[in-house]
This record gives C-alpha cells, structure tokens and sequence, in this order.
C-alpha cells in the first residue's frame, strides 16, 4: 500500500502489461512457403572478391583504436554474419530505422519485391552493440557478405556516433544511400504493411523478418514504437489475403 497526500493508503498500481503481438508465429506461417533462390538479379553489378576485400581494408584504416564495435538494429540481432560477442544497449542518434529499400531476391522476387531495413536520417536509433571478434578480418568480411551484394550499394556500412551506458563512442552501421536507384525513399506504412505481408523469398517472407526483429528487440529490452504499429497493420494484412490453413 502507498500513502497519499492526505495520509490515507492506496492501493499500490503495478506497470500496465505489454500487449502481445499482434503479429504472431500462425500468422507468419502464412506467409511462408519454398521459394527457390533465382541467383543474381539480371541486370545487377553484383560484388566480386575484390570488392569485399577493398571495403573491408577501408574499414579497418579508418577504425578507431579498441575493439571493432557494430551497431546491430534489425537481423543483425538474431541472425548475425561471423562471430560477435558482448552485447550493450545503445541509441544512436540521427538515424533510425526504415523499410527504405527493395529487394528482387532474399526475402523477395522479381514478380513480387520485397522491401528491407536499413538505418535512414532522422531521428533515433535503439539497438545494441557488439564486439566484432576475432579474427576481427574474417569476420568483418562475413558480415559485408551478408549485409551488401549489388554495387553501387544500398545499404553501406558507415561510422556511427553511439551511446551506451558508458558513454559515447564510434560503432560500424549500416545505412541506406539515398542517391540509389533501389532506395524506395518514406513510405506510407499501410503500403510498407502490405509488401511485409506478400513478399517472400529464399531467406524467408518480410512479415517473418519484422517479427524476428520485434521479438530480438524485446528481448534486449527495445520497443520501437514504428515497428509495433507495422505489425498491427503486417496482422491485419495477413488475415486479410492469408487463408488460414
């Protein structure tokens, strides 16, 4: 019991309960089915051996002395490309984040592109940081791999001014270019609802990389209010075109 101003006892108010998701595993079941990678996309520069090698030494001349830090906010966080290791919570401030690009193959197709998520400007940023471990080389590639495919690329990898609880530092993100052609700029977030809930790909649909993400974030202790409201709309969408099974 509290007490109140005039000394009389109340009773004590427990923290509201977070609402489940709307977006749930049954209904991302209905998103999925097997779809066979198409390989490269026609008409795509797609990176070469050398390319990764180049972006990799460039990173790593322009590094801040210590540990190689990432700055994971999406897949990353459940699905991360060689080995990291720790794990703090840290925002980083001017960007945040956005289905902002499309994608032909992955977790789309030629007849029905996806969109992906990438680090925007604007606003700000909770996820988490990671040490890159070692050999921090190997593994830095094995994350370019994952994270960039198509030159010029959309998604590129660019030093982030984060916080942490123990202050600020430099951390690896990375972020779209809004120069590229596959940059599909602020979309209405009933139409990004609607291409999560159709696109599907070899990796997987867009509707299960939003709940894998929202479920990642949670776990780490990280509501971003923009991805809760998108799967509200991802649910709706789904019953809507889905049949149940």
């Amino acid at each position: 019991m509290s007490q109140t101003a005039k000394g009389v006892t109340a009773p004590r108010r427990s923290a509201p309960r977070k609402a489940p998701m709307a977006l749930t595993e049954a209904l991302v079941a209905r998103t999925m089915r097997v779809v066979a990678d198409a390989g490269p996309t026609p008409g795509m520069i797609h990176m070469l051996d050398a390319d990764y090698a180049r972006v990799r030494d460039e990173i790593l001349a322009s590094a801040p002395p210590g540990p190689l830090k990432l700055f994971a906010y999406g897949s990353l966080l459940w699905k991360p490309a060689g080995e990291v290791r720790g794990g703090e919570r840290a925002v980083a401030r001017g960007w945040h984040r956005s289905f902002c690009f499309t994608v032909q193959r992955f977790r789309g197709t030629l007849e029905q592109p996806g969109l992906m998520m990438a680090l925007d400007l604007g606003g700000q940023c909770k996820g988490m940081v990671f040490e890159i471990a070692e050999p921090v080389a190997d593994n830095l590639e094995a994350l370019l791999r994952r994270e960039m495919t198509i030159l010029p690329a959309v998604n590129v990898p660019r030093w982030l001014r984060v916080r942490t609880g123990g202050g600020e530092g430099l951390a690896l993100g990375f972020v779209v270019d809004p120069a590229n052609p596959r940059y599909a700029g602020k979309l209405d977030k009933r139409a990004v609802a609607a291409t999560l809930a159709r696109a599907v790909g070899h990796w997987g649909s867009g509707a299960q990389y939003l709940f894998e993400t929202i479920r990642h974030l949670d776990a780490c202790g990280i509501r971003d209010r923009n991805l809760w409201q998108l799967q509200e709309l991802v649910a709706q969408e789904i019953g809507r075109t889905h049949a149940a099974p």
